[in-house]
């Protein structure tokens, strides 16, 4: 799976990336609103908003969203799921929006992204009103994702090395770089992410995103044998994933 691209590669992928993973984050989006308090008339930011499936959950509940992401392609794709909604080009470290404008800000797999995470959670506090929340989540270690079994053996037969485990994956790791950051840690916690995809086809271009035709079609092999055990009985496929989360409040 693609992962540290960079935002014109992202803005390529923008499809691929709502059709095969944009909804395998929602049991993040449901202990988020709960852990942080979300509800409707609250305004809620979403940094690193994808192709806006979180900010869609949100509005469904009533709450006033606006999002920024790094990748035009993707905020293309937001814009056009939460036509209400506030959704500009913008990098972590940079948001385009004024001083005390949220109750909420929120980040599913961006943390991780920014070049600077520490400037990155100052912008994040500076655009919270005093004693608003910072809800994130991220990846868990490898070892907790079957994801991990066919990324691992793709670089295996590549004869490339698997990228080890980042600190925000790693037990404790949010929520020391929230303490770290003056932030007020209140809760964190692990949940599973199961992701379904609904065939061989799905399957392979999920995990292969953002490969050349040529590249897929040599890997593809590969990655169906891998998941052979994760296969049921009606050609899709069940892989037992986990995220990482923690809330904290800005505090002055």
């Amino acid at each position: 799976m693609v992962d540290g691209a960079d935002a014109d590669t992202w803005s390529g992928l923008a499809d691929g990336w709502s059709r095969y993973w944009g909804a395998s984050t929602a049991p993040v989006h449901e202990v988020l609103i709960q852990a942080a308090g979300i509800r409707g008339g609250m305004r809620v930011l979403d940094v690193g908003c994808g192709s806006g499936e979180f900010l869609a959950r949100l509005v469904a509940d009533g709450v006033l969203v606006a999002g920024v992401d790094p990748a035009p392609g993707m905020v293309e794709l937001a814009r056009r799921r939460v036509p209400g909604g506030q959704v500009h080009p913008g990098d972590a470290e940079d948001i385009p929006f004024e001083d005390n404008s949220f109750e909420v800000v929120t980040a599913v797999n961006a943390l991780q992204f920014a070049a600077y995470p520490f400037d990155a959670l100052d912008e994040w506090a500076r655009v919270l009103v005093q004693g608003g929340m910072v809800a994130v989540a991220n990846w868990a270690e490898g070892a907790r994702n079957d994801l991990d079994v066919l990324e691992r053996a793709v670089a295996d037969a590549a004869g490339e090395p698997l990228a080890p485990d980042g600190e925000l994956r790693r037990p404790g790791g949010l929520e020391n770089v929230l303490a770290e950051a003056g932030l007020e840690v209140l809760a964190a916690g692990i949940i599973a992410t199961p992701w379904q995809p609904a065939d061989d086809h799905d399957l392979v271009h999920g995990v292969l995103l953002g490969e050349f035709e040529g590249t897929m079609s040599d890997r593809a092999p590969v990655v169906l044998a891998a998941a052979a055990p994760f296969r049921r009985p009606d050609g899709g496929y069940l892989l037992h994933n986990h995220h990482r989360w923690a809330v904290a409040r800005h505090v002055i």
